[in-house]
């Protein structure tokens, strides 16, 4: 990737912060594509849950990184940013800009930033995941936290998937998980700006997306899925909003208390995803959109800092 290639602006932040909105104006005024880095938006089928922009809402705007997966294989980081990288070049070579938007701080991260990969060994992997699905992952868990608190500390306890390959990682190499994770160096051009938002104004909003989510279909979304192979999936099967309508199927939750526990584990996820990007001190934060009809004024300040780091 070249040096005197354009920057790639990319929009960060907690979820339910209007980060596609935001992208879809910021894209408008300079000419963009769009390269999505939602793990969970990768997955074909996964829309109304992972509050994917239908493609009649995406006003013409070629998107990048969207549907690529079934829900019954795993998101892999590496795959990721060979693939995402690959489109950067393409939309440049195009003449175009690349936009890239989502929450999932550690693609991101993959994806702009020097970042290597640790070692793997198929025979570790595969016991420390049978230990996972025999104890369960919060006993490996707790066994991070022991090994490695600063990784313990950026992976979710459910996380079965991150806790094995940090686990797998300390054991072949006998260093922390978290000493592998990139510094803070773009291996390309890139200009990060982060949408912030008051916890006061973002829950309320949480709140609503998730009753929206529901009203528009959320559980007959989870039952297709279910017949194309979730309730087997490592990775699709554990995202928020997904987990907890499985439980509403197998009856262990009524409606209300799904759709309170989704809005809880949301709100959990957000508060992570800012403390993901919080400490990075590239990214330069402005107030993310009220409604969708503030987008534009997001967008405007995101292309005039933008425009200002460049030079």
């Amino acid at each position: 990737m070249s040096d005197d290639a354009p920057h790639v602006i990319a929009i960060v932040g907690a979820t339910a912060t209007g980060k596609s909105d935001v992208s879809l104006a910021v894209a408008e005024a300079l000419n963009g594509e769009i390269v999505n880095a939602d793990s969970m938006q990768f997955y074909r089928g996964m829309d109304i849950g992972t509050a994917k922009l239908p493609l009649a809402q995406r006003r013409g705007i070629a998107h990048h990184q969207l549907d690529v997966l079934d829900v019954d294989q795993d998101a892999s980081v590496a795959a990721f940013q060979r693939d995402a990288r690959a489109d950067i070049d393409a939309i440049h070579a195009r003449g175009k800009r690349a936009v890239v938007v989502g929450g999932s701080g550690l693609y991101h991260r993959a994806l702009l930033d020097h970042f290597s990969f640790p070692p793997t060994d198929p025979e570790v992997r595969a016991r420390l995941e049978a230990r996972a699905e025999l104890e369960g992952p919060g006993i490996l868990h707790s066994e991070l936290v022991a090994a490695d608190p600063v990784a313990a500390e950026r992976i979710d306890a459910r996380n079965a998937k991150r806790i094995v390959r940090a686990l797998e990682v300390i054991e072949l190499t006998g260093q922390p998980f978290s000493s592998t994770l990139p510094t803070h160096q773009y291996a390309m051009p890139a200009v990060q700006i982060g949408l912030e938002m008051g916890y006061d104004v973002l829950d309320p909003r949480i709140e609503a997306r998730v009753a929206g989510m529901w009203a528009d279909g959320l559980v007959d979304e989870v039952q297709r899925l279910v017949d194309a192979g979730l309730r087997t999936a490592t990775t699709a099967q554990r995202a928020v909003g997904y987990a907890e309508t499985l439980r509403y199927l197998d009856s262990e939750l009524s409606s209300s208390e799904t759709q309170d526990l989704i809005a809880q584990h949301t709100r959990r996820l957000a508060r992570r995803q800012r403390r993901w990007f919080g400490p990075d001190p590239r990214v330069t934060w402005v107030d993310g959109p009220v409604d969708a009809a503030d987008a534009d004024r997001a967008a405007a300040e995101v292309v005039r800092i933008a425009g200002s780091l460049e030079t």
